[in-house]
């Protein structure tokens, strides 16, 4: 356990990206099976401990310290991991002992019941430092939150021998911890792992935001172009199991299998392959907004009202497998035919179409249907477009994020200009600041109700000027949440950029807003010119229509019950 710990404290502090699979690689070429393996179980975010949660992790630190105390440290470090490691009252002389494996402690975790877990977490703290302990808790809490994605731990992996990180990543899918044969595989010793899945995850494909810069570099003729739908990515995948029976699954883009929320998804494929494309909800032929497709998303049963109220649909992107031919190394054109055809000789009643091609021969052809989907093809679902994909037609299925053949150009941002109501403390290397705000808009009646939540989009300069502002303008305190001046002479105006606007009963503006994040500061404005609650709500009726410019009030609703 030492070992992995002092690799963790390693990576938290190297900056680079090359310095950190360098890292992972030498500790993998220096640890045994199993350590190694549970240590890239730990790395890609694998490992889950059923009994073992955070609740936990505070029940056991309130019973050894003094509760404000630790109240006190926590807020200031932000951290639980690290304030629990460092608050811990260790027996003397029990953590000069040699701890466990890392092995071992992730059996214990894994196996142990409910009512056993409390003294034996408390056991393997008390026999760890400072550095093991706080190891351990990251394991716990499922956030190491060290700058290591999956991608960067296969990577490492690739590193022992001579395998392409994207070979590690197209066999990972149906790998379980602690992965020795991966191991053997990348390093020579043995063969390529093969899953007895019959309808394993395939790694998929992502793109990379277009810049002005890319323009000149691209040729318009070597693309095609697809509207970028409102909805999640998902992958269907159908083959014959044991005794010739199909099984059917749906994916998540990072490989969750959804398929118990999406029965009626299931039961409508009728051929054998491998779908790539988006999940939406389509009713009376019309996609439906984001925020109805959530009334499906995160559940593990769903009800007959929900199938029927909230049916599934996926709109095709692409074709991986047909029958039992990998089709992910034939060029994009050649895959595109193939899930036409297939489509158009497979109906799904409803459940499975094909997202159209964008005609375009200019850039500035494309940016037109961009800005105006409704006039240039999309029609009634131009609300659920978020922009348009770009897609070389040479460009082979490859997992990760290959940087040229496959770009994403979304539609400019609705904006808004909003008045800070309420502010809460961050966490981490925000956690002395106050960066976690809320918005809203003046009714009719003069009232503030919120709309919105943003936490992130400013600069490291303007968190700064605005927690002063917080500090020096608060007018009330709701535990964590701090209420500031905010009068049509008082208050602080910021420009908050968003994607879209949604209908929410849980909100009392009865609006929501999707991917909110601060602009800029509007120091020069008072708050009595935002725009009122009309505005937004004109919004929503023509959200595929310019101008996506609007204005608002910044605010905080501290409401226990969560509003926001």
């Amino acid at each position: 356990m030492n070992r992995f710990a002092a690799l963790l404290d390693r990576l938290a502090y190297e900056p680079r990206r090359n310095g950190k699979v360098r890292l992972i690689a030498d500790y993998f070429h220096h640890t045994p099976d199993p350590e190694r393996g549970w240590a890239l179980a730990a790395l890609t975010g694998s490992l889950s401990f059923r009994n073992a949660k955070p609740g936990l992790i505070r029940q056991l630190i309130g019973e050894r310290t003094d509760p404000v105390l630790f109240a006190l440290s926590y807020d200031y470090v932000g951290d639980l991991s690290e304030t629990v490691a460092l608050m811990w009252p260790a027996p003397h002389g029990l953590n000069d002992t040699e701890p466990p494996p890392l092995s071992a402690i992730v059996h214990a975790l894994t196996h142990m019941g409910r009512a056993e877990m409390p003294a034996v977490l408390a056991s393997l703290l008390d026999r760890l430092d400072e550095t093991g302990r706080w190891a351990l808790l990251k394991l716990i809490t499922g956030g190491l939150r060290i700058g290591v994605s999956a991608r960067l731990a296969k990577t490492a992996v690739a590193a022992l021998g001579e395998r392409a990180p994207d070979e590690i990543e197209l066999v990972w899918p149906g790998l379980a911890a602690p992965y020795e044969e991966l191991f053997a595989w990348a390093e020579g010793r043995g063969p390529k792992p093969e899953t007895e899945d019959p309808a394993p995850f395939r790694p998929v494909m992502l793109s990379h935001p277009l810049e002005d810069a890319d323009f000149d570099k691209l040729d318009p003729a070597a693309f095609r172009a697809e509207w970028k739908w409102d909805g999640i990515r998902v992958q269907a995948a159908r083959a014959a199991g044991l005794e010739g029976r199909h099984v059917t699954r749906l994916y998540s883009r990072t490989g969750e299998d959804i398929s118990g929320a999406f029965p009626d998804l299931a039961e409508a494929f009728a051929f054998d392959g491998v779908v790539d494309g988006e999940l939406l909800i389509l009713r009376e032929g019309r996609v439906q907004s984001f925020n109805v497709l959530q009334q499906r998303l995160n559940r593990k049963v769903v009800s007959p009202r929900l199938l029927m109220e909230f049916p599934a649909h996926i709109r095709a992107y692409d074709l991986l497998v047909e029958g039992g031919e990998d089709l992910r190394e034939l060029p994009f054109e050649a895959r595109r035919a193939r899930l036409e055809a297939l489509i158009a000789a497979h109906p799904t009643e409803g459940r499975l179409d094909l997202s159209p091609l964008v005609p375009f021969a200019t850039w500035d052809q494309l940016a037109a249907a961009r800005a105006d989907p409704a006039a240039h093809g999309a029609g009634e679902d131009a609300e659920a477009v978020e922009g348009v994909m770009l897609k070389r037609v040479d460009s082979l299925y490859l997992p990760g994020r290959p940087k040229g053949p496959w770009w994403k150009w979304k539609r400019d941002p609705h904006s808004v200009d909003a008045v800070l109501m309420y502010a809460q403390r961050g966490h981490g290397k925000r956690s002395s600041y106050y960066s976690d705000y809320t918005f809203g808009v003046w009714t009719e009646a003069g009232e503030l109700v919120p709309v919105g939540k943003a936490y992130f989009g400013f600069t490291d300069a303007e968190l700064v000027e605005i927690d002063r502002f917080v500090r020096r303008h608060t007018v009330n305190r709701f535990g964590p949440v701090r209420e500031v001046v905010h009068t049509p002479t008082e208050g602080l105006v910021l420009e908050v950029a968003f994607e879209g606007l949604a209908r929410s009963t849980r909100h009392r503006s009865g609006l929501a807003m999707r991917f909110p994040r601060i602009a800029r500061l509007r120091w020069d404005k008072p708050p009595g010119e935002a725009d009122r609650l009309e505005t937004l709500e004109r919004m929503i009726g023509d959200e595929s229509h310019a101008p996506r410019r609007a204005k608002a009030v910044l605010g905080k609703q501290p409401s226990p019950a969560g509003e926001m």
